[in-house]
């Protein structure tokens, strides 16, 4: 176990590496959305690529992220962390340079399984390099450096898309990880779970897994055709599913153990993940394009337009959490919600000639006081309803059960709000199918909060609370790692 002090030159080379490194995919989630119109209009690609753009990233990260945390915890966390930036930059300039929409989507699908391997790495090594009395700070300056980069993400995302083009947006992780890799070797320290009695890696399940999503989010986006092929393809993928369980029920050492589920409170908390972050991930794959289809923005509009979300999330999470510890988290879980979904039902006003005063900006600041409201105090109740010795497994299923929720939410919305694979290029179509959309984020969002106010009661007193008190993403919680130093000593 290392003794660095946060206060101390390597200190601060590794908070610099590890917030290099967890921006690099963090933007990457962010900025995509608001590039989508202008990727579309160049590679002439329909609304279906257009989602499979956004989601294939998504496949393989949410389908691979608990195993990239076991691999460094196995193999070296710097290790693995630095492969992760190398692979992620690599996929990178495949985007960039990509000369149609297939090999970007390719492209997009090995993102994932970089960013599976950098994601938890770069938290894994602030809890396994920082003095005790140092890490909880550490960790704190990482969640909020981390949510500053999700707040100028979609205005630099935007910025490149009107400038240079959209193939920057992906293009500038490349000299990220040209200063990210080189002080990782140098400065951070090497560290790794020394335990002797480590089983297998749950290959199979992270497979099973991240197939069943591929093929179920597949059937989705393609069931416009009606085709035997997509029928096909979603039983295959639902037998995929059953199958990951099946696997993850009989390994001596799963990647998912079933057993963590005999918690009602964390069952309960999860299905409210998947009901709230299938909303947002719904909600910010077509506002971008709504905000430049329908109402005429540009790229650069679209992202600075939807910046009081994130900004809202940076100024109040932490206050959120502390008011969540006094309280309780079913009020907090059942009134988030319940707010989001106004949000997004004011949304509806959001057309043609839209204000971005008097429309846009009330939507968005109520959807963000309901992020606000609900994202501290879910994470704080995954943590608090498992063992303290489970936490770091806890919250990586939430996150990758946030992640899931969103991409099914891209495949599925556009059908289920009867938008065509052409839909983006008539901004009347686009409007009315939004609509339509919107009302739908709305309705799930209300499940969440029933199941909320049914199921989640207060945490019991000395449980694990979450050290990432204050976080700016918008489409997953936050990871926290394992708190217990048996791992690392």
């Amino acid at each position: 176990m290392s003794d660095v002090r946060l206060a101390s030159p390597q200190g601060k080379w590794i908070l610099l590496t590890t917030v290099l490194g967890s921006s690099m995919a963090l933007l990457d989630s962010t900025v995509v959305n608001v590039a989508l119109p202008r990727i579309g209009r160049d590679l002439d690609a329909d609304l279906g690529a257009l989602q499979w753009t956004v989601n294939a990233y998504m496949v393989t990260l949410a389908g691979l992220i608990l195993l990239g945390g076991s691999l460094g915890d196995r193999y070296g966390r710097r290790k693995v962390f630095v492969v992760g930036v190398v692979w992620f930059a690599a996929a990178s300039l495949l985007c960039g340079l990509a000369p149609n929409a297939g090999v970007l989507v390719a492209a997009r699908a090995l993102q994932g399984v970089g960013g599976a391997l950098l994601t938890p790495g770069s938290l894994a090594l602030i809890q396994a390099s920082f003095h005790p009395d140092d890490r909880g700070r550490a960790v704190g300056l990482w969640s909020g450096f981390g949510g500053i980069g999700a707040a100028v993400g979609p205005f630099v995302g935007g910025w490149l898309v009107d400038g240079p083009g959209w193939r920057w947006v992906f293009l500038l992780n490349v000299p990220l990880a040209l200063v990210c890799v080189p002080i990782a070797v140098r400065h951070v320290p090497e560290s790794a779970d020394g335990r002797s009695d480590h089983g297998r890696f749950d290959v199979l399940g992270a497979v099973l897994g991240a197939l069943a999503l591929a093929l179920v989010t597949y059937a989705l986006i393609e069931a416009r055709s009606g085709s035997l092929v997509v029928a096909a393809t979603a039983v295959a993928g639902v037998a995929a599913g059953v199958a990951f369980v099946a696997v993850e029920k009989r390994r001596p050492d799963p990647m998912m153990p079933l057993g963590i589920f005999a918690s009602r409170q964390f069952t309960a908390v999860n299905v409210v993940t998947l009901c709230v972050y299938a909303a947002f991930g719904g909600f910010f794959f077509l506002a971008a394009l709504q905000l430049q289809v329908v109402v005429g923005y540009s790229a650069l509009q679209a992202g600075a337009a939807l910046l009081p979300t994130t900004a809202l999330m940076l100024l109040f999470s932490a206050r959120s959490g502390a008011l969540a510890d006094r309280i309780g988290p079913r009020i907090p879980l059942t009134v988030g919600p319940l707010l989001c979904a106004a949000g997004m039902l004011l949304m509806l006003r959001v057309g043609p000639g839209a204000s971005y005063v008097v429309d846009v900006v009330p939507a968005l600041l109520v959807l963000g006081t309901g992020m606000v409201t609900l994202v501290a105090p879910l994470t704080a109740t995954v943590l608090g309803s498992v063992d303290a010795s489970r936490a770091g497994l806890a919250s990586g299923i939430n996150n990758a059960a946030a992640r899931a929720a969103g991409l099914i939410a891209v495949a599925a919305l556009p059908l289920v709000a009867g938008m065509g694979e052409e839909a983006y290029r008539s901004a009347s179509a686009f409007d009315d199918a939004f609509g339509r959309a919107m009302t739908v984020c709305a309705g799930v969002l209300v499940v969440g909060a029933v199941v909320a106010f049914a199921s989640v009661r207060s945490l019991p007193p000395g449980c694990r609370r979450p050290e990432c008190r204050t976080y700016g993403a918008v489409l997953a919680p936050p990871l926290e790692g394992e708190r217990a130093r048996r791992r690392l000593s």
